[in-house]
């Protein structure tokens, strides 16, 4: 019997069991779909987040901040600290050494912005404005009015989002208008609330990204002496290290020795570092998901099986009368592999779409990705579910071989039958 012959006897057998077929080829949908649809979305946030980190970030950077575990924004990450501190005169001594190009202190605190009688939770950032323009040129940049290289104590730079941000006339400062920070000094009894004024001076571009010490659209940025000032303290949350290359080696270097200058004090973490480990974070989830999306397929996989089961008592006197015209054992077991085949194919190219449909819907709700873009996003991030080719062809590959494994057992029993038992079976 030829294949051609094969498949369309197999095809023949499937048409007349639609309403089975097509509940056996709706497991095997639904196994692919959530495949597809979890790891495309999976794909796509992991994309976005790295965007945004390396916009946020700049390769060539180090970031420094006391204690043996990472310091963001003021909370330790990893380790206990020892009470070291890392002081804004740290930031020359690491300037001085080899293959460092500048280093810059940032102190960073959560504050109020007011304008009038409006105020507004902001972060509050103290930095060299000079210093950090160079360092992220990119996203440190003006939309209204100037950076100051030489600023006064009283300019102020505010980002994006500090300009209404919540779309309903909240706080809306504009350039050389005069506004309030107000800081809550929690370590006085009874608390206190220090304020200071200044001129706006530049809005920021929309940046649309973040990452752990880079410029921010929440951000409202003050030059370092007056940081100091406002704060009372000299302490720094971290120093930002621009080299003067990018290679590992000089990282790595780096890196070690401003460790050996603190005693081993601080923690020293690179940008391609942060997204090596985004990057295997996502891996790992990316397998989760996967793995609790091919239980399903699992599942449609012994639906297989019975529905083949049940196809082999149905058509025993069938198999018997074929055998005995003379088709082979192994012709047998082709026809019932390529209905698993045909099952299968069917499933996978149609829970593909619909993985994919999915996964764009689900974004969209969730907030302005896949076709529609039309807001922000979650979190200021616009989700696009991505399709890889490995996706794709480990979908369909995943979604036919189920569809075989499964069918194997009742394949090789029907291919088993003897003509005279099968013609006697009732």
């Amino acid at each position: 019997m030829k294949t051609r012959d094969v498949f369309y006897y197999s095809f023949s057998a499937i048409r007349l069991r639609k309403l089975r077929a097509g509940l056996t080829t709706l497991g095997v949908v639904i196994g692919i779909a959530a495949i597809v649809a979890l790891l495309s979305i999976s794909q796509g946030l992991q994309d976005s987040i790295t965007v945004q980190l390396e916009k946020g970030f700049a390769t060539d950077t180090l970031l420094v901040s006391a204690g043996r575990g990472f310091n963001m924004g003021g909370g330790a990450m990893g380790g206990a600290g020892s009470g070291f501190k890392l002081l804004v005169s740290d930031a020359q001594n690491i300037s001085e050494m080899e293959n460092v190009d500048t280093s810059i202190a940032i102190i960073q605190k959560t504050g109020y912005v007011k304008l009038g009688e409006k105020a507004e939770v902001s972060t509050i950032v103290g930095v060299d404005f000079a210093k950090y323009q160079d360092v992220y040129s990119s996203t440190f940049v003006a939309e209204n009015g100037s950076i100051p290289l030489n600023p006064e104590d009283s300019s102020v730079v505010v980002g994006k989002q500090v300009i209404d941000s919540w779309k309903n006339e909240t706080l809306t400062p504009d350039v050389n208008d005069v506004i309030e920070i107000i800081w809550t000094n929690a370590t006085a009894r009874p608390l206190t609330n220090v304020t200071s004024t200044g001129n706006i001076t530049a809005i920021l571009k929309e940046i649309g990204t973040f990452g752990i010490g880079g410029p921010s659209d929440s951000s409202v940025y003050i030059p370092i002496s007056q940081a100091q000032t406002l704060f009372g303290t000299d302490e720094c949350n971290m120093i930002i290290v621009k080299l003067k290359s990018s290679d590992k080696a000089v990282i790595d270097s780096v890196s070690e020795a401003i460790k050996n200058a603190f005693s081993g004090e601080v923690s020293v973490m690179s940008s391609t570092a942060v997204l090596n480990i985004l990057s295997s974070v996502f891996s790992t989830i990316e397998l989760f998901l996967a793995g609790i999306a091919a239980i399903s397929l699992l599942v449609a996989g012994i639906g297989i099986m019975n529905i083949m089961i049940v196809s082999l008592m149905e058509r025993t006197r069938e198999i018997g009368i074929l055998k005995a015209l003379g088709m082979k054992g192994r012709t047998v077991l082709l026809v019932f592999l390529c209905e698993s085949v045909i099952i299968g194919l069917m499933g996978a190219v149609i829970g593909i779409a619909s993985g994919w449909g999915l996964a764009n819907l689900v974004a969209i709700f969730l907030g302005g990705g896949g076709p529609v873009r039309d807001n922000a996003g979650f979190g200021g991030m616009t989700i696009t579910p991505v399709l890889t080719p490995t996706v794709f062809l480990g979908a369909l590959v995943f979604g036919l071989g189920v569809s075989v494994v499964f069918a194997l057992y009742p394949a090789w029993r029907a291919s088993k039958l003897k003509p005279v038992e099968a013609l006697r079976y009732e």
